[in-house]
């Protein structure tokens, strides 16, 4: 299964002037295309836009919600011995898996005391 690095980006408040672009539409159109192909060549793939909020002061003590637009990108993570896949065999070191199993354990399970074995 493949792992993924995600990378969130506040989408264009405005248009670009561009040579040819007269409408308000493809000004924006085209920073928007220009946000996306800057990520798109660092790897980066998109993967939607979110409008999430975002409280923030007003004054001393006020509060007020903003509404932001972002854009999320992600790429895969090149597996490496930082990011390496967990490998489908278990050790018995791990606890949990002590914890679940049905072997009988040295510890009494009503008191948490260590059973002493009778001679």
């Amino acid at each position: 299964m493949p792992f993924y690095e995600f990378k969130v980006v506040p989408a264009p408040r405005r248009g670009t002037k561009t040579k040819g672009l007269k409408t308000t539409e493809d000004r924006f159109a085209k920073a928007l295309m220009d946000v996306m192909n800057t990520h798109g060549r660092d790897g980066w793939d998109y993967v939607r836009a979110d409008v999430l909020p975002c409280d923030e002061r007003s004054g001393l003590t006020g509060r007020t919600t903003t509404y932001q637009n972002m854009l999320v990108f992600r790429r895969e993570l090149v597996e490496d011995e930082h990011y390496a896949a967990p490998e489908d065999d278990q050790t018995d070191d791990d606890p949990v898996e002590a914890a679940n199993s049905n072997e009988t354990s040295d510890i009494d399970e009503v008191t948490g005391e260590p059973r002493v074995a009778a001679e």
